[in-house]
């Protein structure tokens, strides 16, 4: 009877063992069991030493690998991560916050300095790609011939991956429309376009680089006096500033 309990014992532990896996989280760490439920959420794995089960959600898995695969991409140093596109985030949406330093034009007045900051908030994954949507407001500070120009633009924009990797070179484009925040000027039409390079962090992070360029139409306020008489005219006027972006979706 206890030879017969022995066999069976043995025989389930070279079943498990040699159907051991190798969980691989997107932090790096590896856990290596059985697998004993999986679906689109969650993964839940028997520690193979302790007997434990522990239960992580899909979107922080990066791989599952076999033990003779484990074996092979410890010998390489390298997981399916730094090939494959990332795992499929379950979340929905995303904030952008982009940050802009560069040169500003004022055709006919002069050159000088700009900045700007956007907050965004839109779709983080759209048809299984990383590609963004959204829309919302910043500020954008222009200094052209010792004038100082703000603005508060409302925009919607789209960030655009060209492949759906880690890395991957990067298109976006910005329409709106940029509210004047003084009344030596009014707003006017706010377009911006970027080209560069993104780098996913994991499935929720990305960080971006790109090269920019923003229009902002306004229209400045001129005082004039005619024989003693004050006129007031607005007169329009391009503004345009190329530059860096730092950008961080999140």
């Amino acid at each position: 009877m206890r030879k017969s309990f022995l066999i069976i014992v043995l025989c389930l532990f070279a079943f498990v063992y040699a159907h051991a896996e190798t969980i691989i989280l997107h932090t790096g760490a590896r856990v290596k069991g059985t697998i004993v439920f999986q679906n689109e959420e969650v993964v839940i794995i028997r520690d193979s030493e302790t007997g434990a089960r522990f239960q992580y959600p899909r979107a922080e898995v990066s791989a599952i690998l076999t033990d003779e695969e484990a074996g092979q991409s410890e010998t390489s140093g390298t997981s399916d991560m730094s090939n494959d596109p990332e795992v499929t985030s379950s979340k929905k949406v995303s904030i952008a916050l982009e940050l802009f330093g560069g040169a500003a034009v004022h055709p006919g007045n002069g050159a000088g300095g700009a900045v700007s900051a956007d907050l965004l908030v839109g779709s983080h994954v759209v048809a299984g790609r990383h590609l963004f949507i959204g829309g919302g407001l910043g500020y954008h500070g222009l200094f052209v011939g010792g004038e100082k120009y703000n603005f508060l633009p409302i925009q919607v924009a789209l960030r655009m991956p060209f492949v759906e990797a880690k890395h991957a070179p990067l298109f976006g484009v910005a329409l709106g429309y940029g509210i004047a925040m003084s009344k030596n000027y009014v707003g006017g039409i706010y377009a911006g376009v970027d080209l560069g390079y993104r780098c996913q962090l994991n499935p929720k992070t990305a960080l971006a680089l790109t090269l920019f360029a923003q229009f902002q139409q306004a229209r400045v306020k001129k005082v004039e006096t005619i024989e003693e008489e004050t006129f007031v005219n607005f007169t329009g006027c391009n503004l345009v500033s190329p530059g860096l972006k730092l950008a961080l979706f999140f």
